[in-house]
């Protein structure tokens, strides 16, 4: 089950990357995504740098298809590389609001999922149970973790993860 939960989150994350276009330099984006990491490398297990939330403001430095490498506005000696599926050119407001919203509320909206799209859906599906996903966000799983699901699996990549993997365990 554990295993079929990883695969699930790393299809997610692949997909979210995948139709994504590169930002120009010096644009302003701001973090579309309730957590982050801003990572020292466009590698799946590169060092992270620090945890972003929805709604931080970051400059583009420069891009691809896939991730941006980008520096707080807020302090801009800090730099990463940050997947373009997790952040936006819209810009998103952290303040509390007037309705009550919560961060969470706000980051579906910013994709999309209002009130209204929520009424929709529940209708003629009233049987559906959404405790189990709100379980399922709750789960972390451990970059170790994940790459050893990877290797175990012989998925894409799996031979560089071992041995990087390795070359790190003889150096210890």
């Amino acid at each position: 089950m554990k295993k079929r939960i990883i695969f699930g989150a790393f299809i997610i994350f692949a997909a979210g990357t995948l139709f994504c276009e590169p930002f120009k330099q010096n644009t302003k984006v701001y973090v579309s995504v309730k957590s982050t990491y801003l990572k020292s490398s466009q590698e799946l297990f590169s060092s992270k740098i620090c945890n972003m939330t929805y709604g931080d403001c970051l400059i583009v430095l420069e891009s691809n298809e896939k991730f941006s490498k980008v520096c707080l506005q807020q302090n801009p000696s800090l730099t990463g590389w940050i997947s373009n599926g997790s952040i936006t050119k819209k810009k998103i407001s952290k303040k509390s609001t007037a309705s009550g919203a919560s961060q969470e509320e706000l980051a579906l909206a910013g994709k999309g999922f209002s009130k209204s799209a929520e009424e929709t859906f529940k209708k003629g599906k009233a049987n559906l149970n959404f405790d189990q996903i709100d379980e399922i966000e709750k789960i972390y799983i451990q970059d170790s973790e994940l790459a050893q699901f990877i290797i175990e699996g012989h998925l894409a990549g799996w031979q560089e993860i071992e041995n990087s993997n390795q070359g790190t365990s003889n150096e210890n």
